[in-house]
């Protein structure tokens, strides 16, 4: 990009678009699972800043919620990603996937995280988990599942081995095809990036939502990742990962 591109850019508001990372951190997350993650959300933030500052249009940001015996913002409002620095996560305690649904509601309000100047693009959302919810989590799921922010954004989950319970992550993102099981370090540190980085795309096209407002009912970004995930062979394993078959969690 020409300076005369950046300042070009820096001179009309972008509208901003956050990549929201819930994030497990119960007991069983605890060891290779979380420090894996860790590593690998943290390598794919430059990416991340490339597609932010590239685009005209999108300025990305970033919220991180983790779950454990409770849920907790790491990120007491959406940072722009080219400040925003990963906080290595820990795990320990139980899995209030309830607790952490309620609480994401409650920040996808315009007086809320959606609160941009310059207005919001649907939002990206990217859940990772390796267990079960242990409290009552539906009543707080389904309220979150009719938050016009919600429906309108992408929406991933990254189930992190055979015991994940994946009927309630499809249950989060609405499509069985938008549920990733991984089993071994590599194959997790592959999804995060693919998952992050084209989900971002997908999110920060020009269609976007209304300046200030809810997003358009007729608006969705959903398929399109679907449909990128469809046409990527990010599932498949490639030649080389034949020795890596055997290292699982």
């Amino acid at each position: 990009m020409g300076i005369y591109d950046q300042t070009i850019m820096q001179s009309v508001a972008r509208r901003s678009m956050t990549v929201f990372f819930l994030v497990d951190t119960s007991g069983s997350m605890d060891g290779a699972k979380i420090g894996t993650l860790n590593q690998a959300v943290e390598d794919t933030l430059p990416e991340l800043k490339n597609i932010s500052s590239s685009n005209a249009d999108a300025q990305i940001k970033v919220a991180v919620l983790k779950f454990d015996t409770n849920a907790e913002w790491i990120t007491p409002v959406p940072a722009e990603i080219e400040s925003f620095q990963w906080t290595p996560l820990n795990a320990g305690g139980l899995t209030a996937f309830g607790e952490a649904c309620f609480k994401l509601e409650q920040k996808l309000h315009k007086e809320a995280f959606m609160n941009d100047a310059a207005g919001c693009f649907a939002p990206v959302f990217i859940l990772l988990s390796d267990g079960a919810p242990t409290d009552s989590y539906q009543t707080q799921l389904d309220k979150l599942k009719n938050n016009p922010w919600f429906k309108k954004g992408v929406r991933v989950a990254i189930a992190i081995g055979d015991d994940t319970i994946c009927d309630t992550l499809e249950d989060f993102t609405g499509n069985r095809e938008t549920v990733l099981t991984v089993y071994s370090p590599e194959m997790l540190r592959k999804i995060i990036r693919f998952v992050s980085v084209t989900a971002s795309q997908v999110a920060s096209k020009s269609s976007n939502v209304g300046q200030q407002s809810a997003p358009d009912q007729t608006t969705t970004k959903q398929q399109d990742f679907i449909d990128a995930l469809q046409q990527s062979t990010i599932m498949e394993p490639a030649d080389d990962d034949s020795e890596l078959g055997d290292i699982e969690w």
